[in-house]
C-alpha cells in the first residue's frame, strides 16, 4: 500500500512501516551531519501566520493610561491615609488618669484642639481638627449639625481623640441644676446666674421683664450665662403660645404680653396655689368693670424696677407716686410685667376661677380673704388690722421676754462681729386689690 497523507494532519506523510508521520521533504535534514548540526535556518511553518510588529499607541491613548495609572496610585495611596487616619483617631490617648476640662462659649476649633493637647488629652491638635472638619462636612445634611459645644468635660484614662471630639461635639459634658424660683425680675436672675461659679461669660443685657420662665434647669457646667437665658426665654415663648390657644373665652387681655403683664401681678399678690385662680378671678373682674387694679406690687416696681424689694413697707406718699407701673393710678394693666411669673400662675390668669370677687385682703396665715361687695371688704380689713395689731403685741411680748431672760438684742451681736439668729419668717400682709 502506498504512502498517504494524515487525515488529521494534512502535508505529512505517514510511515508504511512503523505508521509514525514523516515530515515534508523541505524539513527532512540531507546529511546526518545535518541533522546533528544543522547549517541552515529551519522553514517557517506554512500553517503559522507570521507576527505583526506592535502597534504604536496614540497619544489620546498613552494620556488615557497614564490617567489610569495615576488614578490607581492615587486611590492606594488615599486608602493608606485613610487606615493611618483612622488608627490615630482610634487609638489611646496619653491621658494618665480622668481629667475635666472647660469649653468656653464661642471658642474655635483651633483654639480647643490647641487647648486639648495642652492638657495632654490629645497627643495632635491638627488630627483632632481635621476629625472635626471631616465630621462637620459630613453633617450638613443632618438635622443637627455637628458643632462643638462649651461646657465642662470630664474624659478618662486613655480617651482617643474619636471619644474625646464625640464628648465635646454631642454636648456629654458636665450638667448640674439652676433654680429660678418664680415671681424674680429679670435683673434678679441675671444677679443669681452672675453669683453662680458654674457659669462663665458676661450678660451685657439684662432680658426684657417677664420674658424668662421660671423653673429647674439641667445645664452643662460652664455654659455661658448668656445662654442660659436664651433657653428660659424659648422655654417662655413655648409656653405662652400654647397656653394662649387654650385661654378662657371672654378675657379681658387682647395679647399674650397683656395676659403676662396680668400674670406677673398675680404671682406677686400670692403664693398659694389653692388661691391663684380666685385672685386671677378678682383682677380679671375689675378690668372687666373698669376698675384700678390697685395692687401693692406695682406700686413698689414703679419705684424701684427690676432692682425692687418685694418686702419693702409701702408709704402714703408711695402709693399716690406716679409711676407707669403704679395701679392705684393707671387705670389699666402697666405697660410691662413686674416680674418673671410661673407656668401654674399663667395658667391661673388665662383660666380664672368663676366668682363675682373684686376685692380681698390678707388673713394673717399667708393667704387671703375674699369679697364681692365694698361692705364685706371692710369688715375684712378691720378684721386683719385686728390681727396685725394682736400680732405686733405678741412680737412686742416676745421681744420683752428675751430682754428679761437676757438674751443679746441682734444690733449688739451684729456690733460685735457675731452673725445674728435668724428671725422666723413671717408671710407679708399683702392687702391687694382693694377698692377704687
Amino acid at each position: 500500500m502506498s504512502n498517504e497523507r494524515s487525515r488529521s494532519e494534512p502535508g505529512l506523510v505517514t510511515s508504511r512501516t512503523s505508521g509514525r508521520p514523516q515530515l515534508p521533504s523541505r524539513l527532512t535534514p540531507r546529511s546526518p551531519a545535518e541533522a546533528l548540526e544543522p547549517r541552515r535556518a529551519p522553514v517557517r511553518p506554512r500553517s503559522l501566520r507570521e507576527r505583526q510588529p506592535p502597534r504604536k499607541l496614540g497619544p489620546r491613548r498613552r494620556a488615557f493610561n497614564a490617567f489610569l495609572t495615576f488614578l490607581a496610585v492615587s486611590l492606594a495611596a488615599v486608602a493608606v491615609l485613610v487606615l493611618a487616619f483612622e488608627h490615630e483617631l482610634n487609638k489611646a490617648g496619653p491621658l494618665a488618669e480622668a481629667k475635666s476640662v472647660t469649653i468656653r462659649d464661642r471658642e474655635g476649633a483651633q483654639e480647643i484642639a490647641n487647648r486639648l493637647e495642652g492638657e495632654g488629652i490629645v497627643r495632635s491638635a491638627h488630627v483632632f481638627v481635621a476629625h472635626y472638619l471631616l465630621r462637620s462636612a459630613m453633617s450638613q445634611g443632618e438635622k443637627q449639625r455637628f458643632v462643638l459645644k462649651s461646657g465642662e468635660y470630664q474624659f478618662e484614662k486613655g480617651a482617643s481623640v474619636r471619644e474625646v471630639a464625640e464628648a465635646i461635639g454631642k454636648g456629654r459634658s458636665i450638667t448640674f441644676n439652676i433654680t429660678i424660683p418664680e415671681g424674680l425680675t429679670s435683673w434678679q436672675i441675671v444677679e443669681r446666674l452672675k453669683a453662680d461659679q458654674n457659669l462663665t461669660g458676661e450678660v451685657t443685657r439684662v432680658p426684657a421683664e417677664g420674658s424668662l420662665m421660671p423653673d429647674t434647669y439641667r445645664v452643662p457646667k460652664g455654659m455661658s450665662r448668656t445662654a442660659v437665658l436664651e433657653i428660659m426665654q424659648a422655654e417662655q415663648r413655648r409656653f405662652m403660645e400654647r397656653l394662649w390657644s387654650q385661654r378662657a373665652e371672654g378675657l379681658p387681655v387682647r395679647t399674650p404680653e397683656e395676659a403676662l403683664i396680668l400674670a406677673s401681678i398675680v404671682e406677686k399678690e400670692t403664693g398659694r396655689r389653692d388661691e391663684r385662680e380666685r385672685v386671677a378671678a378678682v383682677f380679671v373682674n375689675r378690668l372687666r368693670k373698669n376698675m384700678r387694679l390697685q395692687s401693692d406690687p406695682t406700686i413698689l416696681y414703679g419705684l424701684a424696677g427690676g432692682q425692687v424689694q418685694w418686702g419693702k413697707p409701702i408709704t402714703r406718699s408711695d402709693i399716690n407716686s406716679r409711676t407707669p407701673h403704679n395701679t392705684y393710678v393707671i387705670a389699666a394693666l402697666p405697660p410691662t410685667p413686674i416680674c418673671n411669673p410661673g407656668r401654674a400662675t399663667i395658667q391661673a390668669t388665662l383660666k380664672p376661677a368663676t366668682t363675682n370677687e373684686i376685692f380681698f385682703v390678707a388673713d394673717g396665715q399667708g393667704g387671703h380673704i375674699f369679697s364681692e361687695t365694698l361692705k364685706e371688704h371692710n369688715a375684712a380689713v378691720q378684721n386683719w388690722r385686728k390681727t396685725e395689731k394682736e400680732m405686733r403685741a405678741r412680737q412686742a411680748e416676745q421681744r420683752q421676754q428675751a430682754a428679761a431672760e437676757g438674751a443679746v438684742p441682734a444690733q449688739v451681736l451684729a456690733a460685735e462681729g457675731e452673725e445674728p439668729a435668724p428671725a422666723p419668717a413671717k408671710a407679708p400682709a399683702r392687702k391687694g386689690a382693694r377698692r377704687n
